[in-house]
């Protein structure tokens, strides 16, 4: 008997989508969700870009500059991580980093002047994964400790929504640090979408419907801009009116126009080695080092989490085209230095394009071309708010949470490093935090049980590095 072979597109062969279980079809929605969970940077990085000023006094640039170059680099490098790595993981500006640079590096000097320390961590980053050091020190990581990464970080992007949508919001007094609503109780119409969001996403995939996230983004978000056309809500913060009970973000209602013409007025105002003589050697090299490992290990977590929840890792818990995947990462770095919006890295919220069914590059570039799109339909972009979109981060999160079986709790020396990665990454709001404590509590152990010879090597080096990571603030005020 002859085996016909099966037809397939030269899409299909590319991305290997057959090989590993997709379709072109789950693969377009997956890229649709991944760019209306994150379409909030083009946003939120220029909020926060915007409203610091360097050491003279000057702002970075114009909004809409910001927003531009912002979707530009993302586009273009999540577009490149998805040809050149074939992974469903998309980039753009750095949520904490770019706080980390506009309130703590521009304050010491000029913009320029820190755009460069941000390309510089990028360079350094690169020559690290084309030595092969960041690959070696992921291959150290013990496997169980790669699933507690995995579920630290499902909690974190669980938490992250809740408190986007402001389901969890902080009370700012008192002993209790968070609380549910702004009285205790859900109030606020935003909210309440959140909650109809939640409840959509929920049942539509307990039901196992095609394109349940996406069809939960999209009905949550014309469910919002009813609210706000009857209701007339308003964001939370306007000048300085503030309205706890406003949206987060976006406002949903309808734009005025549909195409804006975008402008780059923040491209290639960086100043390489400026940092060295407004700050000085050692200051600039501490905060090159600060910069690199949350950049380091973050995008580690995040193609682990990634890679497990859509079933690419192997044995060892790496996913396929590591190598390349870390490239596209440092050349992010680097890029969105050059472009003058911050550090470019790894998006976990590219897991709700996993939880669609995205397996391949090909999610990957759809994102990449939508945020390429949204320089020019920005107004269109603009009226998705977070409470429409976050429901989904929740949903993701209880499905990297169902890995934590894989973790052996009965086993001290794993399960309290574990325990402690998988506990801080929300509790602190920093994958970093998590992964660093849990590195730290590994080595411990071993060492305090006589089994120092069991570490890897390069986990002694990491564990050290993250020691002289959290204390920082301490080094940086005695060497000053």
């Amino acid at each position: 008997m002859v085996a016909v072979a099966t037809w397939r597109s030269p899409v299909d062969r590319f991305f290997n989508i057959s090989e590993r279980g997709s379709s072109v079809g789950r693969e377009l929605r997956g890229g649709v969700v991944t760019f209306f969970t994150m379409a909030y940077i083009i946003v939120l990085n220029p909020i926060i870009l915007s409203g610091a000023v360097d050491i003279k006094g000057d702002h970075l640039g114009d909004f809409g500059d910001i927003a531009a170059a912002t979707a530009l680099v993302a586009g273009v490098l999540t577009i490149l991580m998805g040809v050149v790595a074939n992974y469903p993981l998309a980039l753009a500006a750095g949520l904490g980093l770019n706080a980390f640079v506009a309130f703590s590096i521009a304050s010491q000097m000029t913009w320029a002047d820190a755009m460069g320390l941000i390309v510089l961590e990028g360079l350094v980053i690169l020559v690290l994964v084309l030595t092969g050091f960041r690959t070696a020190v992921f291959h150290a990581i013990p496997s169980q400790l790669k699933i507690a990464i995995s579920v630290g970080i499902g909690l974190f992007i669980a938490l992250i929504g809740f408190v986007d949508a402001g389901f969890v919001r902080r009370t700012g007094a008192g002993p209790v640090p968070v609380q549910l609503g702004t009285t205790g109780s859900l109030n606020g119409w935003p909210t309440l979408v959140f909650a109809f969001g939640l409840i959509l996403v929920v049942a539509l995939y307990v039901k196992k419907v095609k394109g349940a996230i996406l069809i939960a983004i999209v009905l949550t978000t014309v469910v919002a801009i009813v609210v706000e056309h009857v209701k007339k809500i308003g964001p939370q913060v306007s000048g300085d009116t503030v309205n706890p009970v406003g949206w987060n973000l976006n406002v949903p209602k309808l734009p005025g126009d549909v195409v804006s013409m975008p402008h780059f007025g923040t491209i290639g105002e960086f100043n390489l080695l400026g940092s060295f003589s407004s700050v000085g050697v050692i200051t600039a090299i501490l905060l090159v080092f600060s910069l690199m490992l949350a950049d380091f290990f973050d995008t580690m977590g995040t193609m682990t989490a990634i890679g497990a929840e859509a079933g690419l890792l192997d044995e060892d818990g790496t996913p396929p085209n590591a190598t390349r995947i870390l490239v596209v990462d440092s050349l992010a770095a680097a890029a969105g230095g050059a472009a003058g919006v911050s550090s470019n890295t790894s998006y976990i919220e590219s897991a709700s394009g996993v939880g669609e069914g995205a397996r391949t590059g090909l999610a990957s570039v759809v994102t990449g071309v939508l945020f390429l799109l949204s320089m020019l339909l920005s107004p269109l972009v603009n009226i998705i708010p977070s409470e429409a979109a976050v429901p989904a981060l929740v949903l993701v999160g209880f499905l990297m949470m169902q890995q934590v079986k894989g973790i052996d709790w009965d086993d001290l020396e794993i399960a309290i490093p574990a325990f402690l990665t998988i506990v801080l990454m929300p509790f602190t709001y920093s994958i970093t935090v998590g992964i660093g404590a849990g590195f730290v509590a590994y080595v411990l152990i071993k060492l305090v049980r006589g089994k120092a010879s069991q570490v890897h090597p390069l986990l002694w080096v990491v564990a050290g590095l993250f020691v002289v990571y959290f204390a920082i603030s301490p080094i940086q005020a005695w060497l000053s």
